[in-house]
């Protein structure tokens, strides 16, 4: 075989027959990119995509990247036209040549694209903290070329989630419903309740409608059929179902179909980013804009609770990534965090040395020291040479126990005192933990697969009033997720609030890399 070197340096002497244009445009082409410069070489230069036994390759690429944009990706990053152009054109072997090299480019963009995200996750927002697993160039070009059916080959690149495919449907249904005009006028009110009469009762009625709440009705007055509704959205919206439409609920009422449309394209990605992950058969799944916790077992939710996320602030944002969890602290303490304490407690202690007295102030050695003995208004937030920490007790910030996966971003579950929060609709209230409304229930199931007495198990721990660890026999998957739009069993895509902005800002990559809005034609 010629080498790379021989094909490509001027005057060198020729110890083969001449190298054919194909080959040596091939090479050219792909010397710039390693994967593809190694895949040529491995195949002695021998064509993928333009001879006349390649045809099935092409076809099958070409219905893949005609068919790119009913998964969200941007369908002029792989020019399929100026390809079919490339290909009626051709008028020497070098032309072939570079062509040949243009679809295997177009392969490898579309692979990884459809595989693992246009996007690089961390780049969009640094609060995502997502693995993705980019499949390896060569490799993926390899194992195409080696495919029985070529076809079946990219249809398995996509993520194999049945959320996924419900999402494109969701997707091309509305497109469907843009291309029709929408879902009619906004409801213009500020709160409706049953009783209520008039136009805007109208507007609700026929709104609910088109959203396929509510069957054929002439009714002017929020009746009890309009109230049943009107609950049947607030739950799919993760909204209080209680039936009465105010501004929260007609907010998201009058939502148009392509905001639901962008917060289904990011969801569509965010399951690229996490193509690859192993979701465990049994898992955690914290979706925070949802405010809830689940324990999935093969794919159905056996345990569901509600939770208290980040707030909505710079440092304090929960962040999104997948762990697992190895172990519940019964009874913990609380090492409150480096910039709680110097943010938070060091100015309030540098007021009233006596502030916040419920927490010790722990030097070096992990000795408590006297308030006394310490001249707070000695130090800043750089130079503070102590440490805080809240012994166990009902009053501790974290509650009777805590859930850890031990991760970079300090980031668990836990009980809280502060049970007042779980009645809230809008529940971003944390420094950046997730706060669980049924810690104990929480326990139980996660004991149950290790223990015939899990609530015993528990209980002795909590009884014992010491700090007690819990080992799970086996680690459990935890994923921490932002979806906005997520679809159920059935199918129904239930949205949530962007509570971060983060949906806004993935939006607004996709769409420089040219992912659109499009109405069906047709």
């Amino acid at each position: 075989m010629v080498s790379t070197a021989q094909m490509t340096t001027p005057g060198a002497r020729v110890a083969a027959p001449a190298l054919s244009a194909f080959t040596q445009a091939v090479a050219e082409d792909a010397a710039a990119d390693p994967a593809l410069a190694a895949f040529y070489a491995a195949r002695d230069y021998r064509p993928l995509w333009t001879a006349p036994e390649d045809a099935p390759r092409r076809a099958a690429l070409m219905a893949a990247l005609d068919g790119a944009v009913n998964h969200g990706l941007p369908p002029g990053r792989y020019d399929a036209a100026g390809l079919r152009g490339r290909f009626a054109a051709i008028a020497s072997e070098r032309q072939r040549g570079r062509l040949e090299v243009a679809m295997s480019r177009a392969f490898l963009t579309y692979a990884q694209d459809v595989s693992s995200g246009v996007l690089d996750a961390e780049k969009v927002d640094d609060g995502i903290k997502r693995d993705q697993h980019r499949p390896d160039r060569q490799a993926l070009i390899t194992g195409f070329a080696g495919a029985e059916r070529p076809d079946h080959y990219l249809r398995a690149l996509a993520p194999d989630m049945g959320q996924y495919a419900r999402l494109m449907k969701a997707r091309l249904d509305l497109l469907h419903t843009i291309a029709a005009g929408g879902w009619g006028p906004e409801v213009s009110a500020r709160s409706l309740s049953p009783g209520d009469t008039g136009a805007a009762v109208v507007a609700l009625r026929d709104r609910l409608q088109a959203l396929g709440y509510l069957g054929r009705s002439a009714t002017a007055v929020y009746d009890a059929d309009i109230q049943r509704a009107v609950q049947e959205f607030q739950r799919d919206q993760g909204l209080e179902p209680d039936g009465v439409a105010g501004e929260g609920t007609l907010a998201e009422i009058n939502r148009s179909p392509e905001d639901r449309l962008e917060a289904v394209l990011v969801a569509l990605e965010r399951m690229r980013w996490m193509n690859g992950t192993d979701l465990g058969a049994r898992h955690v799944w914290v979706n925070l804009p949802d405010f809830t916790a689940r324990i999935v077992d093969h794919g159905r939710t056996t345990f569901e609770t509600v939770v208290v996320i980040g707030m909505n602030r710079a440092d304090r944002r929960s962040p999104e990534f997948s762990d697992e969890m190895e172990h519940m602290i019964v009874n913990p303490s609380w090492s409150v965090p480096r910039s709680i304490t110097v943010k938070e407690y060091l100015p309030m202690m540098q007021r009233n040395p006596n502030a916040a007295s419920h927490i010790n102030v722990i030097d070096r050695r992990g000795r408590v020291v006297p308030r006394s003995a310490i001249d707070f208004a000695a130090y800043n937030a750089r130079s503070f040479p102590f440490a805080m920490r809240q012994p166990p007790s009902r009053g501790n910030a974290l509650g009777l126990v805590k859930f850890m996966f031990p991760n970079p971003y300090h980031i668990y579950l836990h009980d809280t005192p502060s049970k007042s929060l779980f009645q809230r609709e809008v529940r971003a209230f944390s420094h950046g933990c997730i706060r669980v409304g049924r810690p104990f229930d929480l326990a139980y199931a996660l004991l149950a697969a290790q223990s015939d007495d899990p609530e015993g198990e528990f209980k002795r721990a909590l009884n014992s009033g010491g700090e007690r660890k819990i080992e799970l026999e086996k680690p459990l998957p935890v994923h921490l997720v932002y979806f906005t739009a997520w679809p159920d069993a059935r199918g129904h895509v239930g949205y949530r609030r962007d509570i971060y902005g983060r949906d806004g800002r993935i939006f607004e990559a996709l769409r420089k890399a040219g992912v659109e809005l499009r109405p069906v034609q047709g």
